[in-house]
């Protein structure tokens, strides 16, 4: 692969996170204090971004990969999610919020699947090439993260400007990567997108409890997205957007452990030291505050090791499991069951839980925190008792 695609490749990358970064994380506190939302309004805020995230799959295998070319797909969809963004920065009414952060969820979802392709077929190994590409990323989130931190805007509207223009810059952008046509005679079927031909795998328990755990861990996945960035500013933790991202610079780390950590523990000890991490790191947001400040930096750092010893171990071990032929099939229906489902379901709980701990203004976080922290634990229990699978051997 030529050096100046693979550099056209990672400012791609960069700039798609960037535009996620700026507003993702931030969302559930610009809503409580400029709208003035309720928690069961802000869960469904972000249960927009699940919605949009089982419609992609069919937008992007059935429509995207069998008709058009990539880059210009991407491109249309960003100026779109541009255009949207434009009018949701004077939106002051949460419900009205909820359709149109919909709206632009389901023209962004797409452009993750979108940007993923065009990566893989422009690399030309992708175990080699693509980390390096995918990692941008991981920095776009945190160096956009600090911007907000640094001049304060986590709780006002120009997240969301941030992102209108980065979404723009992405879509001119998109026009002049490399081309990446449409693939006819290989784009996924409808079956394969429901993940329908991977139901052979539940004949082995182990991967049926390691599915059932993906999409249970994922309720309580989504109270760290959906009330974190609040539950520190409460807390009196002082640039919070910026401590965050320390999250994410752990993630690169333990993402480079992932090789060793296979060696030494095995795929269900990596998966079960994942699930321990959400539970601690829970607790750590729950009692930490400004005179026990190091439980809330424990409960951000090890979000690393929470989001790569479980998801990224277990997207390792679906391939695996998997093998060839069921692939494809395999992923999305991780993917849709985790992302869209399991997310979806918590995103409507943690604010359903958020408002049930919330008296005259002031929310109890303690008890908000137990909930997804309980919900990770009896996760734990089923897994550790029933998962008995540790290897990494392909299906037959």
């Amino acid at each position: 692969m030529k050096n100046s695609t693979r550099f056209q490749l990672m400012a791609m990358m960069f700039l798609l996170y960037f535009i996620w970064g700026s507003w993702y994380g931030q969302m559930s506190k610009y809503m409580f204090t400029q709208l003035g939302a309720t928690g069961v309004q802000v869960g469904n805020a972000y249960a927009a971004f699940s919605i949009a995230m089982i419609i992609a799959p069919f937008f992007v295998g059935m429509i995207a990969d069998r008709y058009f070319a990539a880059q210009k797909v991407l491109g249309v969809l960003s100026l779109a999610g541009a255009a949207i963004l434009y009018f949701l920065t004077g939106v002051k009414d949460p419900d009205t919020f909820f359709w149109v952060i919909l709206l632009y969820c389901i023209t962004f979802a797409p452009t993750m699947a979108l940007t993923t392709s065009i990566a893989m077929q422009q690399v030309t190994n992708s175990e080699k090439d693509f980390p390096g590409i995918r990692v941008m990323g991981t920095v776009a989130w945190i160096v956009v993260s600090n911007i907000i931190g640094y001049y304060g805007f986590g709780d006002s509207v120009m997240i969301f400007k941030i992102s209108m223009v980065s979404a723009a810059i992405l879509g001119v952008y998109s026009f002049f990567l490399p081309n990446t046509p449409p693939k006819p005679s290989t784009s996924t079927s409808f079956s394969a997108i429901l993940g329908l031909d991977a139901f052979k795998l539940f004949k082995d328990r182990s991967f049926a409890i390691f599915f059932i755990s993906s999409l249970l861990i994922c309720i309580p996945l989504s109270f760290y997205y959906a009330m974190a960035n609040p539950s520190l500013t409460d807390s009196g933790m002082t640039n919070v957007e910026n401590k965050m991202s320390l999250g994410q610079a752990s993630e690169v780390v333990f993402m480079l452990l992932i090789p060793l950590a296979f060696a030494r523990l095995g795929v269900k000890w990596m998966l079960i030291v994942g699930l321990i991490a959400w539970i601690i790191r829970f607790i750590g947001f729950g009692y930490g505050d400004a005179s026990s400040e190091w439980l809330l930096y424990l409960a951000i750092v090890l979000h690393g090791v929470c989001y790569d010893f479980f998801f990224v171990t277990g997207q390792i071990y679906t391939d695996s499991k998997a093998g060839e032929k069921y692939r494809s099939s395999a992923q999305g229906l991780i993917a849709i069951a985790t992302y869209g489902i399991g997310m979806g379901i918590g995103s409507w709980v943690s604010g359903v839980v958020a408002d049930m701990y919330t008296v005259n203004g002031v929310k109890d976080w303690t008890s908000v925190w137990m909930v997804p922290a309980g919900i990770a634990a009896v996760v734990l229990v089923l897994f550790v008792l029933f998962f008995k699978d540790n290897k990494i051997k392909a299906a037959q």
